[in-house]
């Protein structure tokens, strides 16, 4: 057989071979979360903030400050379960600026932007494989709770329902996050400025303790802060109530998050260099 008719052959197979359909964001964005959840069985460290810290924070505020804030530990888990529950969480987001800070240091970020996809897939795939991280840490401070003597007076309906409330939230503010990771140059300063922010804000909440026993000014502060109203409507779902005015604020302070943050994100992502 000549060069030529090879060639002929080789062009008409080519040409007649069908192209495979384009993905759509939905595809590729699975396809992003499946690559994150992957990278936690080879590196299983990143179960860490999942695993010890929520066991930790339980144990250390339940059995060292339980009796001093609410005069015996089992009547204190009742109040600090949903609140360690926001609280881990709320940590948990922290990783998603961490991770996408490594991929760009690595180069993997700029091969991302070279394919022909859905450009925010990577980002999207991303905050999709972090819920699956802060349902793990939902699980967890739950059933530790219900060992140490938790018990819920709502409905498993009611558990589920703060649960979703708190992974709504999270999701909204791991955006925050992504613009940091964005903006930063190493994982350690993305680590280091998201944990500044959130110490404050989880503190001065109603996680641990009553706002009631606060001064004034710090009262009014905390009852306005959006993750006391998340701790307060979680608290009231699981105790068989609906705090409406609170799930609203959340719902409405998640909405404001992703609607500032997440186009940030995207332009800081189309022109990082």
């Amino acid at each position: 057989m000549s060069e030529e008719q090879s060639m002929t052959k080789m062009r008409a197979a080519l040409v007649e071979q069908e192209r495979p359909p384009c993905p759509n964001g939905i595809a590729t964005s699975l396809a992003f979360a499946w690559r994150a959840l992957l990278k936690i069985k080879y590196i299983p460290e990143q179960l860490l903030d999942v695993t010890f810290f929520p066991v930790m924070f339980t144990l250390m505020f339940t059995y060292l400050f339980g009796g001093a804030l609410a005069g015996s530990t089992s009547q204190y888990l009742q109040f600090l379960i949903p609140g360690i529950l926001v609280q881990t969480v709320v940590f948990t987001t922290v990783y998603t600026g961490v991770s996408l800070n490594d991929d760009i240091s690595k180069g993997t970020f700029d091969r991302f932007r070279s394919l022909p996809i859905w450009s925010p897939s990577p980002l999207v795939g991303a905050l999709i494989a972090d819920t699956v991280r802060y349902m793990i840490a939902s699980i967890i401070v739950i059933i530790l709770g219900l060992i140490l003597g938790f018990r819920p007076t709502g409905s498993i309906l009611g558990i589920i329902a703060g649960i979703v409330l708190v992974l709504i939230f999270a999701f909204s503010l791991s955006w925050i996050f992504t613009v940091i990771g964005l903006i930063l140059q190493t994982s350690k300063a993305v680590m280091g400025i998201s944990m500044t922010l959130l110490f404050p804000v989880t503190f001065a909440s109603n996680i641990f303790v009553d706002p009631a026993t606060m001064p004034g000014w710090l009262r009014t502060a905390v009852n306005i802060n959006p993750v006391s109203l998340l701790t307060t409507a979680v608290r009231a779902l699981m105790g068989g109530h609906t705090a409406f005015t609170e799930i609203v604020w959340v719902l409405i302070a998640s909405a404001v998050l992703m609607l500032i943050f997440s186009p940030i994100t995207m332009y800081l992502y189309r022109n990082k260099h």
